[in-house]
């Protein structure tokens, strides 16, 4: 009740506020995350918003614009060091998509039915152990599902009721990729954080995650090394990790 009292409008927090506050995603610290899209319709423009939940994902799957960076960020991995009970992915992830364009119920589905291809984006790949909730609404036709007010008249012709929507083959544009933003925008958002017992969360360190975006778009595709010789036991091998590739 005191969340409901306290509603406001105007951006919502993100990064670890309240639900948000013990999650964990990709290994880095979780959280709250949004995104929104403008998408025009003739002379008429709608909005689609994402609120996302992330506490989900392994650190070696997290992939950013394409680029397989988890890997990379292997450093600094308590939540999934060795002895932890938790598995390496699990969690949940809960995501409302919220839009004022004039949708049918069955199309408000279809949108959250689109939620875990934007969350694959991301690298996930659905752990067993996540428990995922996926909801959809539309505030157009306000008036259109209701009962009507007062006792019909009799003697009126009885009418119909009105209800606008976007025509299925032109939907495509309300499904693009809303929900990959909404988890970039949790990792970004969210900073490293010391809960009970000592359990720590470190936050993704941001400046090296843009190193590795940036060079790996600017940067032709490479094709891996091969396998280091093998060394005599005196002598342990170190090999640096490469760089990822650039996108194919």
């Amino acid at each position: 009740m005191a969340a409901i009292d306290a509603a406001r409008p105007g951006p919502v927090p993100e990064g670890s506020f309240g639900g948000g506050t013990g999650m964990i995603c990709y290994g880095f610290k979780g959280g709250n995350g949004t995104a929104s899209r403008r998408v025009a319709y003739g002379s008429e423009t709608y909005t689609v918003g994402a609120f996302l939940q992330a506490n989900f994902g392994s650190r070696r799957e997290l992939t950013v614009c394409g680029i397989h960076v988890g890997p990379w960020l292997s450093a600094d991995n308590p939540t999934e060091a060795a002895g932890q009970r938790r598995p390496p992915g699990a969690g949940s992830v809960i995501a409302v998509i919220a839009t004022d364009a004039p949708l049918l119920p069955q199309q408000c589905t279809a949108l959250a039915r689109r939620v875990p291809l934007g969350l694959a984006r991301t690298g996930t790949t659905g752990s067993h152990f996540s428990g995922d909730l996926f909801l959809a609404f539309s505030t157009a036709n306000e008036e259109a599902f209701g009962s009507g007010m007062g006792f019909p008249d009799k003697e009126a012709e009885p009418g119909y009721g009105e209800l606008r929507f976007i025509p299925w083959n032109r939907m495509d544009a309300f499904y693009e990729a809303v929900v990959e933003e909404a988890v970039l925008n949790v990792l970004a958002a969210s900073r490293g954080m010391t809960g009970r017992d000592g359990h720590r969360s470190p936050g993704v360190p941001i400046e090296q995650l843009l190193r590795l975006v940036t060079e790996s778009r600017t940067r032709p595709a490479r094709t891996p090394p091969p396998p280091a010789p093998p060394r005599p036991p005196s002598a342990p091998a170190s090999v640096p990790p490469t760089p990822p590739p650039g996108p194919a």
